[in-house]
């Protein structure tokens, strides 16, 4: 036994334990591909799981702006499940009032096209130039080749692939809801845990600046939510005033679109415009004499108003999230840019400029 050798500690039934593996070129290799094919494997499931992510991302969102009505409800003096279930029961109609002003217009246009479909058809058989170029080129047999069972194959493919699109839409819907519900139910319990992760030294303060960021981001869901409500009852006013068909339905779109920071206001805009346009021209010039005139009123007075307590984001970052978020994660990431902007700013103000002027 070398002297210079620690003596082994005995290991009982099993035996001494031997001396400790030494670093040859091989293990390292081996545990370095172990950590690469490991890396790959997190790497694919995070890509597999990406949809799903993206859905819980909403739902911590909604849950962390929906918070404060929580809140809000436990300082009344309501029970905290029945302040969820308050708010989650509200979440719920405001989407059931929105699919019910959506789908009756889709529904109907739809139907009404297919009753004047046959009437379309007749008249184009009347106009003696649509009749000699169906003539001279053939077009009754040229119809009559392509309508065979590849090509009803492929439109039936296209409705299972709408059916399938429309039945995934309503799950993701279901999955956001549920994951929303429970983040709010849990949510002072999952936030006590993120915490608890910090080590204890910095628990304090980490645990300001993430209440902070927490206040941010709901104040912000609240003042964009007022927002979006005030352009859709103000949308829903005019279409009865000017005479715009299903003004419910278009209330809604304009509410739900100015969501979408710097360009969902336009958007909205331009579809009821285009609906007026459809409609007439003098009521289509009328919604965008009115949309160029409220959106004035909506940038300087009343965005600026509502926001100015919630998030102080400068208006190219505000900018430049958006557009980075929607190349993103598409709309969910132009909705989550701006606080997520105004979390970054606050973390680089507290933390990371305080750090520089001390080295």
């Amino acid at each position: 036994m070398d002297p210079d050798e620690p003596p082994a500690v005995p290991s009982g039934k099993f035996g001494t334990p031997g001396r400790p593996l030494r670093r040859s070129s091989f293990l390292i290799g081996f545990t370095g591909a172990l950590g690469v094919l490991l890396a790959y494997t997190l790497y694919q499931g995070i890509r597999n799981a990406g949809g799903i992510l993206v859905l819980v991302m909403i739902a911590l969102f909604l849950a962390v702006g929906l918070n404060p009505a929580v809140v809000r409800l436990r300082r009344w003096g309501v029970p905290h499940g029945l302040a969820v279930a308050a708010v989650a029961l509200t979440l719920v109609l405001l989407l059931c009032g929105g699919v019910v002003a959506l789908v009756p217009p889709i529904v109907t246009q739809s139907g009404q096209f297919i009753e004047q479909l046959p009437s379309y058809v007749e008249e184009l058989r009347r106009n003696p130039t649509v009749n000699d170029l169906v003539e001279r080129y053939d077009v009754v047999q040229r119809v009559q080749n392509a309508a065979n069972a590849d090509t009803i194959g492929r439109a039936l493919g296209g409705v299972l692939g709408g059916a399938q699109l429309i039945f995934g839409t309503v799950f993701r819907a279901l999955t956001v809801l549920v994951l929303t519900i429970y983040f709010l139910a849990y949510f002072n319990r999952l936030r006590a845990l993120g915490y608890a992760l910090v080590p204890r030294s910095r628990r304090e303060r980490v645990q300001l600046i993430g209440d902070e960021i927490l206040a941010k981001v709901g104040a912000y869901m609240v003042g964009a939510l007022s927002i979006a409500v005030l352009a859709g009852a103000t949308t829903f006013v005019f279409a009865l005033i000017v005479g715009l068909p299903y003004p419910f339905a278009l209330a809604v779109v304009v509410a739900v679109t100015d969501l979408i920071p710097q360009i969902g206001a336009t958007l909205g805009a331009v579809i009821v415009s285009l609906v007026g346009f459809a409609d007439n021209l003098p009521v289509g010039i009328a919604c965008a004499v009115f949309f160029l005139i409220y959106q004035q009123v909506e940038n300087y007075l009343i965005y600026p108003k509502v926001m100015r307590r919630s998030v102080e984001v400068n208006e190219v970052a505000a900018l430049l999230a958006a557009l980075l978020g929607v190349a993103l994660l598409g709309v969910v990431g132009a909705l989550i840019a701006i606080p997520t902007v105004a979390a970054l700013q606050l973390i680089l103000r507290e933390v990371v400029l305080p750090r520089q002027e001390t080295r």
